[in-house]
């Protein structure tokens, strides 16, 4: 039987990484940093004109191919920096797949640079935007890259460098023990005291989460293991785990969100009670939910849900106002419902059910 079990789950696993992939094929055209667009040989023209200058003396230089191995939240972010007498003058976000609003707070940091000459932008040192990391890192790394370029001085990309600050190993440390320590305590006072961690260092401080939208974007452009350590024991917990009889261990343990609804349901002892009817009716209606998700995403109707689930309302500074509408609604329902969000309607946890060779 277990190994009936052990096969289910691997089944399960490819199945929802082939899932995930085609999701990431529709949305980003792309699959582990290969971009399958049909447009793409136009494309690779317009960027493999890295440099070009203008009538009036002006250089602009594009990092669309110098950063091509830097990615953001959903992918790479390349821009264009003008710069007219060795002073960066304009800088120019070009298409990308990065959460409008988490990348438009992102993009203040152009002001930085501005003005600057190449010498002095490229030797600041420019810390990320809090609220919008991870696009941040990415606008920083394509500056850096661009103005080496401008320069005239890039040597082979750098290799990337382990983020050694407060917020980023404290993480490390918090992920670390939501992965391992219970496996082994199972202590009520210890599992409260795990999660109001995942909640105030992984959800609030780091900001960092599984989401469909982190999903589909490692899976078309891959990830920097290096500099993304705290995902990738994320998906350590959701994938891995599950072979070794481990099932939903990421969303009952790990999860910020999941863990801030546990949270919140030790606030009121009684809770609602839901008969089995409707509990099987909200059941279905989460499957439904998802395969209707799903369909959208596939068929590029309305890919843009993923910008909506209420994980990102930990980055307040940058989350719309309607994810945070929608993430205060779960919060407060949960104080009455146990994890209403994670058991009905998570798109994400169903997927890694499916991956699990559940339903």
């Amino acid at each position: 039987m277990k190994r009936k079990n052990k096969i289910k789950a691997f089944v399960g696993l490819v199945l929802g990484l082939i899932i995930l992939s085609s999701l990431a094929l529709a949305k980003h055209g792309a699959w582990m940093g290969h971009d399958f667009r049909e447009r793409h040989e136009a494309q690779q023209a317009v960027n493999n004109d890295t440099l070009q200058t203008l009538a009036d003396g002006s250089m602009v230089v594009n990092t669309s191919g110098l950063g091509a191995d830097i990615t953001g939240y959903a992918g790479k972010v390349p821009l264009k920096i003008t710069i007219a007498n060795g002073v960066v003058t304009h800088i120019e976000a070009l298409p990308n797949d990065e959460t409008p609003d988490f990348f438009n707070h992102a993009a203040s940091l152009f002001n930085q640079w501005k003005g600057k000459t190449v010498d002095e932008a490229a030797g600041m040192k420019v810390d990320a935007v809090s609220g919008a990391t991870f696009s941040s890192r990415a606008i920083i790394g394509n500056m850096q890259r661009g103005l080496a370029y401008a320069k005239q001085a890039q040597a082979e990309p750098k290799a990337p460098t382990f983020d050694t600050s407060a917020k980023n190993l404290a993480g490390i440390v918090v992920v670390l023990m939501a992965a391992i320590l219970p496996l082994f305590i199972k202590n009520r006072t210890y599992r409260i005291c795990q999660m109001a961690l995942n909640v105030v260092v992984l959800g609030f401080w780091c900001g960092t989460f599984l989401s469909y939208a982190s999903l589909m974007g490692y899976a078309a452009h891959g990830m920097d293991v290096v500099a993304v350590v705290i995902p990738v024991i994320m998906l350590i917990t959701a994938f891995i785990y599950p072979l070794l009889g481990k099932k939903s261990y990421y969303c009952t343990n790990v999860c910020p969100f999941g863990s801030l609804q546990q949270v919140a349901a030790t606030c009121v002892k009684h809770k609602m009670k839901i008969k089995p009817s409707v509990l099987r009716a909200l059941n279905r209606f989460r499957q439904v939910l998802w395969v209707a998700l799903m369909l959208l995403i596939w068929g590029g109707v309305w890919s843009e849900w993923v910008d909506y689930e209420p994980f990102s309302a930990f980055i307040f500074q940058s989350a719309s106002w309607v994810v945070v509408v929608i993430a205060a609604t779960f919060v407060l329902l949960s104080t009455v419902v146990t994890r209403p969000y994670c058991r009905f309607v998570c798109p994400m946890g169903t997927l890694l059910k499916i991956s699990q060779g559940g339903k």
